[in-house]
């Protein structure tokens, strides 16, 4: 891993946690990071929309960032049941998922709809992490490394930086199976990945690259030392303090 990109932790607690819970996990992951006193690596959590706020307020000042799992494209309208980028700045986040491929599965998110998101995000003063990845069926038909080039071309916005992107490459049938690429799949995915953003910003050596898809605490020191693997998108297992923290230990 370069040196140079410091790596990322990010939590994806996806349509989990009440209240009371919620900060219990967060208080404990924010007492984890600050017992490290980490400071050549970050740890990102992203609770449901409805949690953000207490979230932030619960973890200030730990080091532990806070961040949403998706916007809408615009600031403000009648978009019943949207959040806002600037909703998520003002709640105190300071990052946000786009793109996440339940949210193209199930939402229909196009690759135009995540650029979109992406470009919110800068609006409102968030670093988007733009997810891509390819499903069973185009990893069988040996498409996977197209598919990522179209999704990474048609999603990432003009004017991408190492400062302001972060891409995530989540192969959707690792997501939640408990199954994962081979470790050189991963680092052959990765180098494709940076290879395509050489062609989007001249930044591409310094933008980070995280992996996602069933990462737990006994298999994530093989993929994070993986090429171009700069950190993780934690699922499931972001759910539990003490294996999150694993994760960010194995980083």
């Amino acid at each position: 891993m370069a040196r140079t990109r410091r790596p990322l932790i990010a939590g994806n607690w996806k349509m989990n946690g009440l209240e009371a819970d919620a900060l219990t996990l967060a208080r404990a992951v924010a007492a984890g990071v600050k017992e490290a006193g980490w400071n050549d690596r970050e740890l990102l959590v992203c609770p449901p929309a409805t949690l953000v706020a207490a979230v932030a307020h619960a973890v200030k000042g730990s080091g532990l960032l806070v961040g949403g799992q998706n916007c809408h494209a615009k600031a403000s309208g009648a978009h019943t049941g949207d959040v806002s980028a600037e909703m998520l700045k003002d709640a105190g986040a300071s990052h946000v998922i786009v793109g996440h491929s339940e949210r193209r599965a199930d939402c229909g998110e196009t690759d135009a709809i995540v650029r979109a998101k992406a470009e919110a995000a800068w609006r409102a003063g968030l670093l988007p992490i733009v997810c891509i990845g390819e499903t069973l069926t185009q990893r069988e038909a040996g498409e996977t490394l197209e598919v990522l080039e179209t999704q990474l071309k048609g999603s990432v916005p003009a004017g991408a930086t190492a400062a302001n992107l972060v891409v995530a490459y989540e192969p959707v049938w690792a997501i939640g199976t408990g199954k994962t690429p081979t470790v050189g799949e991963v680092a052959a995915a990765h180098a494709h990945i940076r290879k395509v953003l050489g062609g989007l910003t001249s930044e591409a050596a310094a933008v980070r690259l995280l992996y996602g898809g069933s990462v737990k605490g006994s298999n994530a020191a093989e993929l994070l030392a993986a090429g171009d693997v700069d950190g993780a998108l934690v699922g499931g297992a972001s759910l539990v303090a003490a294996e999150f923290l694993a994760i960010a230990k194995a980083a």
